[in-house]
């Protein structure tokens, strides 16, 4: 007689140590920022330390950006950066939203420039999907957060 041996697709890699885990967790927080987070800091008073930077094309900025933030094509950094960025404030990139790398490839080319960089998660498309304002060629916009981004009439989502 044969018994089936099921393989639990989630511990079929056993996770971890918590060193391992810690670590880790350390290192994604030292390269990342969260969308809520960089609003968070943008709305308050005073100096935010660091700056926003759009690495997406001309078109997509028009369609819509973050307030403040500095247009700068991933293409363009390596000719372009030194004059529109201090190396001694930290940098962190967005492009459309998590199906894109945009953010990644910016983030890289600025750290090979000597530039302190971070990484926004969700990029442009969650920062509009959890309803902070943005900006488009007619103005500043905002839309209702959704539902399944941010939590209804709350200040943040308690992370």
């Amino acid at each position: 007689m044969t018994t089936a041996f099921t393989v639990n697709p989630v511990l079929r890699t056993a996770p971890a140590t918590p060193a391992e885990a810690a670590a880790h967790f350390r290192a994604s927080l030292v390269f990342h920022a969260d969308v809520s987070d960089v609003a968070a800091v943008l709305a308050a008073d005073g100096d935010p330390g660091f700056v926003v930077l759009d690495s997406r094309s001309t078109a997509s900025w028009d369609q819509g950006h973050i307030p403040g933030a500095i247009h700068l094509p991933t293409a363009l950094i390596p000719e372009q950066a030194e004059r529109l960025l201090d190396r001694s404030v930290p940098v962190v990139t967005y492009c459309w939203g998590p199906g894109c790398n945009g953010a990644t490839r910016a983030a890289l080319a600025l750290a090979e420039l000597g530039y302190q960089v971070k990484e926004m998660l969700g990029g442009f498309e969650y920062w509009a999907r959890e309803g902070f304002e943005f900006e488009t060629w007619e103005g500043r916009r905002r839309r209702a957060a959704d539902p399944l981004t941010a939590p209804e009439d709350a200040e943040d989502c308690g992370c």
